[in-house]
């Protein structure tokens, strides 16, 4: 019994420790442009090109215009066919948008998500020989970013051309977001990683400012710059961002356009892409992350007040602390030593709380609260 008394009077030296600050969201990019590589059928082969010369870039990038088919994706084209080679242009749909995850994205930009047997149209025309339809299908696997696109082309004076098998790519990065809440503006930074090629990277800082009039729901990025993993820097303009999607009140989203995604191509490409921030820190449980939350209503949790009680079969830990906020209870064995192991993890429903811990065994243990 003697030695039992001193490790519930350890316990009681051991004050809690109150985490607060720079907080964590989840950020997703991807860009509004394909990456296309050379597209194949018998005697022929296709390529497109948003740049001109010799290069490639395979960008199928979005107009945003309008034409016979909607508001189509566009490209260069350089077609071969039949000993005939000539170079032109060509524009699509992409497949009609799905949402099957419910998050206010189309799947088909989504690497999680798949296509299957997806169609769409459009058209084609070269300076000489070619201009006709293209239909085409596209299939990707989830959570692959590679998939193919078949381009059936049906050509206005020579008929069928074959289908063009082309492989393409979805450019996506994912990564958290550092972000440090502030009541005019929020200072970030972005830690990226490319889907399935995670030795392309873009880190860098972005600061958000927020809407005097709707400062929860409303943000503008500032113009700033990002650095890839070949320490090649890529800037980007102001674009707004919004909180807006009742489904997922956690998300942020808006524009990034860079004035070059690729800067190892020759000319600006790949310049447009779409930034999600997923923030599920609410400190005051208001529910408004705390991205976008007023700091100064995000107060932090007081250092909890802990007391220690010997049950018939257990411990009772009462923690007196601020509702709605997370603590975990850490334990160790010696306080000579730093590696304290969380036992536990709790919301603080009620002022003071009771936690129940097994009792000890063999060596002291002491513990701690870390109030978040």
């Amino acid at each position: 019994m003697k030695r039992f008394l001193i490790l519930l009077t350890a316990g009681y030296f051991l004050y809690p420790i109150t985490n607060y600050g720079a907080e964590t969201a989840q950020a997703r990019l991807y860009c509004m442009s394909l990456r296309f590589q050379q597209g194949t059928t018998y005697g022929g082969t296709l390529n497109i090109s948003s740049i001109n010369g010799s290069q490639y870039n395979g960008e199928l990038y979005p107009t945003f215009g309008s034409d016979a088919y909607g508001n189509p994706w566009a490209s260069g084209l350089v077609l071969v066919w039949s000993s005939m080679g000539d170079s032109g242009s060509i524009s699509m749909n992409l497949p009609p948008g799905v949402d099957a995850n419910n998050d206010g994205y189309d799947d088909f930009f989504e690497v999680s998500q798949g296509v299957s047997n997806g169609s769409s149209s459009g058209s084609y025309s070269t300076s000489t020989y070619f201009s006709g339809t293209v239909s085409a299908t596209w299939n990707r696997a989830a959570g692959s970013a590679s998939g193919t696109c078949a381009l059936y082309l049906y050509d206005d004076t020579w008929g069928s051309l074959g289908t063009f098998t082309c492989p393409f790519t979805l450019l996506e990065y994912t990564g958290p977001l550092t972000y440090t809440p502030g009541s005019n503006a929020v200072s970030a930074a972005v830690n990226l990683a490319q889907t399935g090629n995670s030795a392309k990277t873009l880190r860098g800082p972005i600061v958000f400012t927020k809407s005097s009039t709707d400062a929860f729901n409303t943000l503008t990025n500032l113009p700033g710059v990002w650095t890839n993993a070949s320490s090649q820097t890529v800037s980007f303009d102001g674009e707004n961002f919004s909180r807006g999607n009742p489904t997922w009140p956690t998300n942020y989203v808006g524009y990034v356009f860079f004035a070059d995604g690729d800067p190892s191509t020759a000319s600006p490409d790949y310049q447009l892409w779409v930034l999600s921030i997923n923030d599920t820190n609410d400190a005051n449980a208001n529910g408004i992350p705390d991205f976008s939350d007023n700091p100064a209503s995000v107060t932090p949790p007081r250092a909890p007040h802990l007391s220690l009680a010997l049950g018939s079969t257990n411990l009772l830990l009462k923690i007196s602390g601020t509702v709605g906020h997370t603590n975990q209870i850490q334990q160790i064995a010696s306080l000579s030593t730093t590696n304290w192991l969380t036992t536990q993890s709790f919301l603080q429903t009620n002022d003071p709380q009771v936690v129940s811990l097994p009792l000890p065994s063999g060596s002291p243990k002491f513990w701690r609260v870390v109030a978040q």
